[in-house]
């Protein structure tokens, strides 16, 4: 009888045990995933703004095609920064994103959606465009200011 109460004992201290252990994971995994989320929108909005100029820079030296290939993975960028912005990666981490981005969630999503299009349209658009500075001032650093000044924290 003695060996069965000790039995059951060290099961029970090795299930609270298991149970806490398990309990821990998911809790550390979600803390790590929105350090990652966080982490991967800042360097695809940085890398964004760094294309930019030098889409910029390829436009005013006529090297169209070359700038026409950025825009293309700036669309691909906007499209991807759509999955970033779980509701786990509100804070922490260095984010700037303001709380609106969940707030309005919709309309967020709608300008990532929107930059995205304009990248593309802007590659269609370029070519026959009489002011190559006013195209890109519109189509893509208005993208960049829309965002900034509604989403993102002044710095």
């Amino acid at each position: 009888m003695h060996n069965l109460i000790s039995y059951i004992r060290n099961n029970i201290k090795i299930n609270l045990l298991l149970f806490f252990i398990i309990g821990a994971i998911p809790a550390a995994y979600a803390e790590q995933s929105a350090e990652n989320i966080i982490k991967e929108r800042q360097a695809l909005f940085s890398k964004n703004y760094n294309t930019a100029k030098r889409v910029q820079s390829l436009s005013s030296k006529g090297k169209l095609d070359e700038a026409k290939r950025l825009m293309m993975e700036m669309s691909k960028n906007f499209k991807k920064l759509l999955t970033l912005f779980p509701e786990n990666s509100k804070e922490g981490f260095g984010t700037e994103a303001l709380p609106s981005v969940w707030e309005d969630k919709k309309s967020f999503d709608a300008l990532m959606q929107q930059s995205s299009d304009r990248m593309v349209e802007l590659t269609k658009t370029i070519d026959k465009s009489s002011d190559i500075e006013v195209a890109l001032k519109q189509n893509m650093w208005g993208s960049c200011k829309s965002c900034h000044s509604k989403y993102r924290k002044e710095h």
